[in-house]
């Protein structure tokens, strides 16, 4: 079965394709101002891909609730709670269903906590429930600001944060985001940045078009070429789309586009004194507005010494414990360990700061009925860095894997974890790393970054780095009497890294 969609024509006359496979695995930024043909496109690529692929459409101004009598989508209206909208997403996972999130019902800050919730929905659910889904995210600006607008401070971290999983973490979980916005200044730079594909529309403010020709790889002087887009015209980039920017024009959509803006049609004509009494007098079908209800007296407001008293009396009450399950101490250090296996098991995992992991970390134990870990942030960063070392359980247990974690103990924080790597590879009697997987394990991308931490851990006298007459080096731990087998040779350079100064 082919996974290329026809999408229009491009600037040459041949059709263009857009391959649905390789964008549930790198994702899709639209972007273009109000009236560019954003919608249009969004409406043309769910006709495109219906029959292929599960689609789940977040639709702030009911737009899309017109695929339902085409295409057979499920539209969900988000009033009913988000408790309800958590199930429903389960179960939208679990029957593969294709669906429209209707939002048009709510205000700013309902919007925001129901698209969290549906959103989390669809990414906390089991394993066997993994299938691949397009999810197509309409103003996207909207549910992922840069900044706080009308609504508050906590809708907008549950948004952001819904949003953020669905773009950075949602591929293993087989959800594809498409996002479409007005602009990219208003979007989180983290959720745009994880997209590979992008269609670029027209745009007339500089700031837009110069993330627009930043994003497509292009200059700033191509940049003015996006003021000159005709509506439904837009710069395609991208592994699924073309490798190199490809101007196209959108094909045409069969299904009804409830957003198009009106067009123009004659006033009816009728005399002054007609239009003033159409206006100044009620009609028979015409219905009466509720009577406003006055707003009732403010409270007179307290003493400045009794607010005072409340506020240095206030005691925020004791949080209700978490269920736990009963679980013995190994087996509870059983589950922890396999958490964090877990964690190192995202490639991307590596890259991120501590205190995110630990995050990620304490959410998963709750998961598990371990109730609140009950590791500390020191405890966790130190069980980090054994996790990332990778060393078996042989290895952990026996007395020498001990003295290695002792001597790490000399260095900085994060060059425990680089260490305890060299250390298991010299207990295993495994080939020296390379600078590449140094780096990796660090977080890095730099094999020269890994060079001078290694050329700092020496500096140290943990550490010890020599390359025999056939090239291949070797890193000797002295303090315990072990060292690698022969590995990839390098060229050393001296100095100490920025971030490892004792």
């Amino acid at each position: 079965m082919t996974t290329a969609i026809d999408m229009g024509l491009s600037k040459s006359g041949e059709p263009a394709l857009l391959d649905l496979a390789e964008l549930l695995a790198t994702r899709l930024l639209v972007q273009g101002n109000s009236g560019s043909g954003k919608s249009h496109l969004l409406r043309r690529l769910l006709e495109q891909s219906a029959p292929l692929v599960q689609q789940a459409v977040i639709d702030p101004e009911g737009d899309f609730v017109s695929l339902a009598d085409q295409f057979g989508h499920v539209v969900v209206d988000a009033q009913c709670g988000e408790a309800e909208l958590q199930r429903v997403a389960l179960r939208v996972r679990q029957h593969r269903v294709s669906v429209v999130l209707n939002l048009e019902n709510l205000e700013a800050d309902e919007q925001l906590r129901a698209v969290a919730a549906f959103l989390g929905g669809l990414f906390d659910v089991d394993r066997s429930l993994w299938f691949p889904m397009l999810i197509v995210v309409d103003e996207a600006q909207l549910f992922a600001p840069v900044m706080a607008g009308e609504a508050s401070d906590e809708a907008r971290r549950l948004s952001l944060g819904a949003m953020t999983n669905l773009m950075c973490r949602g591929r293993k979980r087989g959800l594809a985001g498409v996002i479409a916005t007005q602009r990219l200044a208003k979007l989180a730079k983290n959720v745009a940045a994880e997209a590979s594909n992008f269609l670029m529309g027209r745009t007339f403010l500089d700031i837009d078009m110069a993330r627009a020709a930043d994003l497509l790889g292009m200059d700033r002087k191509q940049a003015e070429m996006f003021r000159d887009l005709e509506r439904g015209q837009f710069v395609a980039l991208g592994p699924a789309l073309s490798k190199r920017p490809l101007p196209l024009r959108i094909g045409p959509a069969t299904s009804v586009d409830r957003g198009g803006a009106p067009g123009l049609m004659p006033l009816p004509e009728q005399a002054p004194e007609e239009a003033g009494k159409l206006i100044f007098t009620a009609g028979a079908d015409e219905v009466i507005p509720l009577a406003r209800v006055p707003r009732p007296a403010p409270r007179p407001r307290p003493p400045v010494h009794e607010t005072m008293r409340q506020i240095e009396s206030y005691r925020p009450a004791a949080p209700e414990p978490e269920p736990e399950v009963p679980l013995e101490p190994a087996e509870r250090e059983a589950i922890m360990t396999e958490i964090l296996r877990e964690l190192m098991a995202d490639p991307e995992a590596r890259s991120r700061q501590v205190a995110v992991l630990y995050q990620d970390f304490t959410v998963r134990c709750r998961m598990r009925r371990l109730g609140r870990s009950h590791l500390s942030l020191d405890e966790f960063r130190r069980r980090l860095a054994v996790a990332k070392a990778g060393a078996s359980d042989e290895i952990v247990e026996s007395q020498g894997w001990q003295a290695a974690v002792e001597a790490s103990l000399a260095l900085p924080d994060d060059l425990h974890g680089l260490f305890l790597f060299i250390a298991r590879a010299a207990l295993e009697g495994a080939p020296c790393p390379s600078d590449a997987e140094l780096a990796s394990v660090y977080g890095s991308h730099s094999p020269s970054r890994a060079r001078r931490l290694i050329a700092y851990i020496e500096e140290r006298g943990l550490l010890v780095c020599h390359v025999d007459f056939r090239g291949q080096r070797r890193l000797a731990l002295p303090t315990l009497g072990i060292e690698t087998a022969p590995g990839q040779g390098t060229i050393r350079t001296a100095g100490m890294p920025r971030g490892a100064r004792g």
